[in-house]
């Protein structure tokens, strides 16, 4: 016998609750929750969170009466001010390349390198280090630049008809 959504059901007598049930019940993010299961060894026994009642079909399920305590004691000792705050903030998962300040950086060094393939001819070894020493910043960024900059060169030397550089 089990509610709909399984995520809260009865097993041997007792309602049992999964870890989505828990986030919907306290408002904490999946992140949140599963940190309370990991580090629950290090708060005190009446704030650490319950250990898995029975695993049903791969899904951890919690005693619904140790977790409501849980619940009640983490408010009154902790309070409720940061759920929803854990992880990292959202995003593309790209990094800069969504703008800010180090795009904007990168972005400058890209045309310098850009500058220096043409005037050169294309690519030769040691630029990204001589970069570094007359512009600054270390050569692992000019390398990156290097690297995106020889990108675009090469694709418009492509589309231009004349010969690519060797690499």
């Amino acid at each position: 016998m089990s509610e709909d959504g399984a995520s809260r059901r009865i097993h041997d007598g007792r309602w049992v609750v999964n870890r989505s049930w828990v986030m919907e019940h306290t408002g904490a993010s999946e992140a949140t929750v599963n940190r309370w299961y990991v580090q629950r060894d290090r708060y005190p026994e009446e704030r650490r969170f319950p250990e898995v009642a029975c695993t049903l079909n791969r899904t951890h399920y919690y005693a619904q009466e140790a977790v409501e305590a849980f619940w009640e004691a983490w408010k009154a000792d902790v309070g409720t001010g940061r759920l929803r705050a854990a992880g990292r903030r959202p995003g593309d998962g790209r990094g800069n390349q969504g703008g800010g300040p180090g795009r904007a950086q990168r972005d400058r060094a890209v045309a310098v390198v850009l500058a220096e393939l043409r005037q050169a001819g294309g690519y030769r070894r040691g630029m990204a280090a001589r970069l570094a020493r007359e512009h600054g910043g270390s050569e692992r960024s000019w390398q990156r630049a290097m690297l995106e900059a020889r990108t675009e060169y090469e694709h418009g030397q492509d589309q231009d008809g004349a010969p690519q550089s060797v690499l």
